[in-house]
């Protein structure tokens, strides 16, 4: 489904990748969802995606139908059974992911507070700025370089001379 660029957008990472079959699981269940998903009896223009078998994807078309404190508590709660379900935490806004040399990777801020010392990431590592509040923005802003991104703010005092 093709959505706005300003769609509203919802970006849930998982602390581990999603196996294929959880993926699909957890597809149907985004189906259903988004199916069903209101705001004060209107539907809402909505898509939902998972990308590398890690990130939950929510947006929502505000143009058309806005997304409201209850509708957004909904997915809230869609999230945290996709979390227990699965046993994934979707909400540890201290994991952070990378492009690592493996692929994609994630670790917990310590961690990567190491990583960056060690020089294993770097001001050209890609890193995922899970704060993108629309689709428009994280086509452009989501995979950036550590320097590009607020990662850089927070950890660049750490990146080697």
């Amino acid at each position: 489904m093709e959505i706005s660029k300003k769609s509203r957008v919802w970006i849930y990472q998982s602390n581990r990748p999603f196996s294929l079959q959880e993926e699909h699981s957890i597809k149907e269940k985004l189906s259903s969802f988004i199916s069903q998903w209101e705001a004060h009896g209107n539907k809402l223009t909505a898509m939902a995606a998972i990308r590398y078998n890690r990130f939950i994807i929510l947006a929502v078309d505000e143009e058309l139908a806005g997304a409201t404190g209850c509708s957004i508590d909904k997915s809230v709660n869609l999230m945290k059974e996709v979390g227990k379900e699965f046993n994934v935490e979707l909400f540890d806004r201290f994991n952070i992911a990378y492009h690592g040399s493996a692929g994609i990777a994630s670790c917990g801020r310590d961690e990567f507070e190491i990583l960056i010392s060690e020089g294993k990431v770097t001001k050209d590592t890609i890193v995922f700025n899970n704060l993108v509040q629309t689709m428009g923005e994280m086509e452009t802003n989501w995979e950036v370089p550590f320097n590009q991104s607020w990662h850089e703010k927070v950890f660049g005092n750490l990146l080697p001379s």
